[in-house]
């Protein structure tokens, strides 16, 4: 009778140890994926990967996608994230149950490995609810005001960005163009002159690089191959995937504002910060002798490039899409601009004071923020202990998408929520009327920080424009309105007209 030799029996005991590996991780994925007692239900998914390929596959985007399943599973539901168990919440009510009403055991964030990987949960806007997030948010909060709106002399130096702006656009001459790059440089220089004090030439290449660079992370972040990159993060090791230019583009990122934090801080007198560099070198020395403190050159570099991207991409796509809107609606812009004329002239100065005599600016620029879902699922929140909604139990560390899309669409609070309408922000005498779902910021303690700046951002730049151009499309072409996928929404390319008035 035939018998194997040594190499072929060592051969068939690797294969059947290899298969027995394969097996018990696929049926340890698996059960990964089964539904614990109490969850909420959700829609089914395939073997393995979930509710990925749902996600990815259907026409609708994601946050569509997630409102159209919570009219079949009701306002919380969960998903399969490829064995990381998701819950998402769709509606006013409930979002504002579980980040105001129960704000604590919502306002961390999940261990995902692309978190992990870009930025090991420290930092500021990823970092883990405890103590390293409090100091940091804490800091942040106090440099925002001390270096920005709470001086006096800020709202003047966003009017010095507004006339660089401005200029910028003269040199087109009406000739249409892409206001992308205009509108990014100019935004980013206002959080960059809390951050490093200083502001940056349209012509500084190098920043503009950066700052591209961040956007393509922002569209990579929710692609499908990062979604798989959590789900089963050893195919970190395969050397393609959108992933690893994520990755790639992060590690240039970081290499640039190591440098340029070390260039800013070359005069540092410490104690006697001028910027937020500044101020976080100062907790750093005070903290060297604490082994708690979380204060770190790493997390600082982390930190400072969530200030960034925070403060200029969402600012930016609002301004994007007001103008694009402004351009497709010409008698709005008509209006807006003879409220403009009214209040502020049409050779003065606005002014952050103006805001409050300007009710139907405010209410376009509000439907803008209502209707375009700028951070359509905000960023990933996670249960920091076990939590009870609406008799579901959800267990801690459970990963919680907020579905602010289907908040701002929210047929109890909105009428009409899929037309455009600036009206509905007014009163019936013609006053600005506050909604309390619209919440285009967030709710809770992870609200955005930076919502007071982009505000004044929004409204001075937004009334210095309209006032001195008219704003058309050329030849008449409008744009394809089907935002762009990422973790922010932004238009299509677009080109447009700025003739004088």
């Amino acid at each position: 009778m035939w018998e194997p030799h040594g190499g072929e029996a060592f051969a068939a005991a690797l294969g059947g140890a290899l298969f027995l590996l394969l097996f018990a991780l696929g049926v340890r994925q698996l059960l990964k994926q089964r539904r614990p007692s109490g969850f909420p239900p959700g829609p089914s998914g395939l073997p393995f990967i979930g509710n990925i390929y749902s996600l990815g596959a259907s026409a609708e985007l994601p946050h569509v996608y997630m409102k159209k399943q919570s009219q079949v599973y009701g306002e919380i539901f969960s998903l399969d994230l490829g064995g990381i168990s998701a819950v998402v919440l769709n509606g006013y009510d409930v979002v504002k149950e579980c980040l105001v009403h129960q704000s604590e055991i919502f306002a961390d964030r999940p261990c995902l490995p692309l978190f992990m990987k870009m930025t090991k949960m420290g930092g500021l806007l990823n970092s883990r609810y405890g103590r390293g997030w409090v100091d940091h948010r804490k800091l942040a909060v106090n440099s925002f005001r001390c270096f920005g709106y709470g001086q006096k002399s800020f709202e003047s130096k966003i009017l010095e960005e507004t006339k660089f702006f401005i200029d910028a656009i003269e040199t087109y001459n009406g000739s249409p163009f892409d206001f992308k790059q205009l509108i990014t440089n100019a935004v980013s220089n206002i959080t960059n002159l809390i951050i490093f004090g200083q502001r940056f030439t349209y012509e500084d290449t190098d920043f503009q690089h950066m700052i591209e660079l961040f956007s393509e992370n922002v569209e990579l972040a929710t692609n499908a191959s990062v979604f798989l990159y959590n789900a089963f993060p050893w195919i970190g090791i395969l050397p393609f995937g959108k992933h690893q230019q994520l990755f790639r583009n992060a590690a240039v990122v970081y290499d640039f504002l190591s440098r340029l934090i070390e260039k800013v801080s070359i005069n540092r007198k410490p104690q006697l910060p001028q910027h937020f560099v500044d101020a976080y070198l100062d907790e750093m020395d005070q903290g060297k002798n604490d082994p708690s403190s979380t204060f770190s050159k790493e997390n600082l570099i982390f930190s400072v490039g969530e200030l960034i991207i925070a403060g200029t991409e969402t600012t930016t796509n609002v301004l994007q899409w007001a103008i694009l809107f402004m351009a497709l609606y010409p008698n709005i812009q008509g209006q807006v601009q003879k409220e403009i004329d009214l209040i502020i002239g049409p050779s003065g100065t606005p002014s952050w004071d103006d805001k409050c005599k300007m009710p139907y600016t405010e209410a376009v620029l509000h439907e803008v923020l209502r209707f375009c879902n700028i951070v359509p699922l905000g960023i990933f929140h996670a249960t920091s202990e076990d939590a009870v909604v609406r008799g579901y139990s959800i267990p801690k560390g459970t990963t919680v998408i907020t579905n602010l899309y289907s908040v701002h669409f929210d047929e109890k609070y909105w009428r009409d929520p899929e037309v455009f309408y600036p009206d509905r922000f007014l009163d019936s005498s013609g006053y600005f009327a506050k909604k309390e779902a619209l919440v285009p910021f967030s709710l809770g303690r992870r609200h955005c920080l930076g919502e007071q700046l982009a505000r004044m951002e929004m409204f001075l730049f937004f009334t210095t424009l309209l006032q001195r151009f008219h704003l058309h499309f050329p030849h008449e072409l409008v744009p394809n309105l089907k935002p762009r996928l990422g973790m922010t929404l932004q238009p299509q390319p677009y080109l447009i007209c700025t003739e004088r008035r």
